[in-house]
């Protein structure tokens, strides 16, 4: 089946290759604000926002796919975010936003929500959305400076990567590995088989 990744995480690339999908990469391009997509408004749920943030994704790349006359076939688009209650820790701008919310996350148990969507050749979208607790130990103000100085906190929501060095500090999950690391993969391989299932392939 020919999918369409509309993600520039290389980590949703790696799980998509660990359950043997091939796909493309369908990237904004110059002329796109992707970061505007992620945009948070005002008194928005965290659940709710990820599923917002998933579909505009989604929508761009199958607008970017008709305008660059792509060969047929589906598209995926996904979105994480990091909510401790109801507070969104999206990407830290610099080292002192990813020290706040690093110092937010210590000691705490904290919910990831994964939302994922492929849209089908019929132009049905197929959704799904995973939600995980996390808990982290209590970091030292030190600690955190020497993760800060990893660079692994930019780029990813709440400043911190689960496959990286992080994971010396998280105690337990409740959910999905995959989900929190930015792609659910038992729910993306439901939504792929649901996708060829309505004859995906090309």
């Amino acid at each position: 089946m020919r999918l369409y990744l509309a993600s520039q995480s290389p980590r949703r690339a790696q799980l998509l290759a660990q359950i043997g999908q091939a796909h493309e990469l369908l990237l904004p391009d110059a002329g796109e604000d992707a970061e505007a997509l992620e945009a948070l408004q005002a008194g928005e749920a965290p659940v709710a926002y990820v599923q917002r943030v998933t579909e505009a994704k989604l929508q761009a790349a199958l607008a970017r796919h008709a305008r660059l006359g792509l060969p047929l076939g589906a598209v995926l688009a996904a979105d994480t975010t990091v909510a401790l209650g109801d507070r969104i820790l999206g990407k830290p701008g610099d080292a002192q936003e990813a020290a706040e919310m690093l110092s937010a996350l210590s000691g705490q148990a904290h919910q990831v929500h994964t939302a994922v969507a492929i849209a089908d050749l019929q132009g049905s979208v197929h959704r799904a959305v995973s939600s995980s607790t996390v808990w982290v130990a209590s970091l030292a103000a030190g600690e955190v400076q020497a993760y800060i100085g990893t660079g692994e906190p930019f780029g990813k929501a709440g400043a911190y990567g689960i496959q990286g060095h992080f994971a010396a500090w998280v105690s337990r999950i409740d959910g999905s590995h995959s989900g929190i690391m930015g792609l659910p993969l038992y729910e993306t391989a439901q939504l792929l088989r649901a996708v060829r299932g309505r004859g995906a392939d090309v």
